[in-house]
């Protein structure tokens, strides 16, 4: 069994309950049910399906092949792109497809499944706050645990590499399959940048976003559209995978 499933009991009380203050009381609530009334159980933070693997709110993913699977759908079928998915609330004016999963639950999933964040495709930001074209740096070890592989799955159809799904308009020719980079995005002020601009997977970088493309012409937002005849229809329900990148 991957250490993963044994994680999840050490790491969660840490990620989801990091504002608690355990050397205070507990307040009393004003209100108190009734003795008679029933009070639903509250909901566990992360469910275990019956065949082993683990579910997050819509997100779920299995320990023993580091997977992870959420809903989605095509959002966008022509005009330039910028992102590969965002949150419904998010910049839906470029990206292909969007979805209603949190960031904060996506990122703790790919913590659980031991993915390691790589910084090295966030920009410096200077002092006056604008970026630098200088990048972050990552260990070895950052690098290689932070490559991802997308695929896409419309409806019950076969998936495919999301790249396929994506056309390069200087040359007429579908994206490369270079591999996809966790980043893990940032927090700014209190807030979980990923989270409040609904950056999850950009095209064109992104330091809010939780995944970057590490391919040629990431840093050109004038360059990439929908494949004109391989997106399915718009409000297609999509099944998104991530896989290592090495599988």
């Amino acid at each position: 069994m991957k250490p993963g499933l044994t994680f999840v009991s050490c790491l969660l009380p840490v990620l989801l309950h990091a504002q608690e203050a355990p050397d205070r009381a507990p307040v009393e609530p004003k209100t108190l049910p009734a003795p008679d009334q029933t009070v639903a159980p509250a909901e566990p933070a992360i469910e275990k399906l019956p065949d082993g693997r683990m579910k997050l709110g819509r997100i779920e993913f299995d320990p023993e092949t580091r997977s992870i699977r959420f809903p989605a759908w095509v959002n966008q079928k022509e005009g330039l792109l910028e992102f590969l998915i965002v949150h419904k609330n998010g910049k839906v004016h470029e990206s292909l497809l969007a979805t209603e999963i949190s960031a904060v639950n996506l990122n703790i999933a790919l913590k659980l499944l031991h993915y390691k964040a790589s910084r090295e495709l966030y920009q410096k930001v200077k002092d006056d706050g604008s970026l630098s074209s200088e990048f972050e740096s990552a260990t070895d070890e950052e690098k290689t645990g932070s490559r991802l592989k997308i695929l896409l799955q419309a409806g019950t159809g076969e998936p495919v590499p999301a790249n396929e799904w994506i056309s390069h308009l200087p040359t007429e020719k579908t994206m490369p399959a270079d591999p996809w980079i966790y980043g893990g995005s940032f927090i700014n002020q209190g807030r979980f940048m990923a989270e409040s601009s609904g950056d999850l997977f950009a095209i064109f970088l992104s330091n809010s976003s939780l995944v970057n493309f590490s391919g040629k012409d990431n840093l050109d937002d004038e360059v990439w559209l929908p494949h004109p005849t391989r997106v399915p229809e718009l409000e297609t329900p999509v099944t998104v995978i991530i896989q290592p990148y090495d599988s």
